[in-house]
């Protein structure tokens, strides 16, 4: 009978032998964590979208109280939170520079060849999958609307041409839309940039027009006619260097004849569908 009680015996030992090192390193060797990590946290929007550049509001929370960031960069937060925080941790609010979400593509049902009807799951991911959603134009937007239902902030809705069209007031730059896209269309850019490309066809030429209407077709002219080396020709696409945004002009964009580079003023980017529907 007394050798049926040592392996209990010796495993409640052991269980009190570690508990006891346990609670006098939890004692030791603990770091308090600074009340305001939480205070700040509790002020934050608590949406975790890592639009801040960290893994969640928590992350962003310590590293505001370290003073490593400042709290502008939570593009999710209004002004008047943007405040609070500032004045609670006594600091400069900050302001970082606005970034939107954008999509590379303008080809929708007017302009984009289709050269099939897709009938399956309701998602960009799928049609990508399975036929590309039946455009001939295999880098274009599928028109499925991913981006529209992995948006937090309902900024993003679906035009009647099969595009994204984002509000640019309820943006914040989070990046579950760039996440959403099978084909890497949607991205996070200034919203003080204007120029901007809206194809993301790596053809030139009639190669690319004959899949799409709005295509670029890699003439060169927007590079030509921009300021010095502020657009580069990569891969058969114009490629914008906004570092130097300032330098950015509306001339860039008036010799193109297919309008795949346009300049963005006073108007919700792709609201353009009577623009898109003239392009012949």
């Amino acid at each position: 009978m007394n050798s049926l009680l040592v392996a209990p015996l010796i495993m409640v030992g052991i269980g009190l032998f570690f508990g006891t090192v346990l609670a006098i390193a939890q004692r030791f060797l603990k770091v308090d964590e600074d009340p305001r990590i939480e205070a700040t946290n509790e002020l934050l929007p608590g949406t975790n979208c890592g639009a801040c550049g960290q893994p969640g509001c928590l992350p962003f929370a310590e590293k505001l109280v370290a003073g490593d960031v400042d709290p502008g960069q939570c593009t999710v937060s209004t002004d008047d939170a943007i405040e609070q925080i500032a004045e609670y941790l006594q600091v400069d609010a900050g302001r970082a520079e606005k970034l939107v979400a954008r999509v590379r593509c303008n080809g929708g049902h007017l302009q984009a060849n289709q050269i099939a009807e897709y009938r399956g799951f309701e998602g960009c991911r799928a049609a990508a999958v399975v036929s590309g959603g039946g455009k001939g134009c295999s880098w274009g937007c599928l028109g499925l609307g991913d981006c529209e239902r992995a948006c937090t902030f309902d900024a993003i809705h679906m035009n009647s041409n099969g595009l994204p069209q984002v509000d640019m007031d309820k943006c914040r730059a989070c990046p579950d839309c760039v996440a959403a896209c099978p084909r890497d269309l949607m991205e996070l850019v200034p919203l003080n940039q204007k120029l901007y490309v809206q194809c993301n066809i790596p053809l030139a030429g009639e190669a690319a027009t004959q899949l799409c209407r709005v295509a670029c077709d890699a003439c060169g002219k927007c590079v030509a006619d921009a300021a010095p080396d502020l657009i580069t020709m990569r891969d058969n696409l114009p490629v914008i260097d906004y570092t130097r945004g300032d330098e950015a002009a509306p001339a860039a964009i008036f010799r193109c004849a297919t309008r795949s580079i346009v300049w963005l003023e006073g108007e919700q980017f792709q609201d353009q569908e009577s623009r898109q529907a003239g392009v012949g």
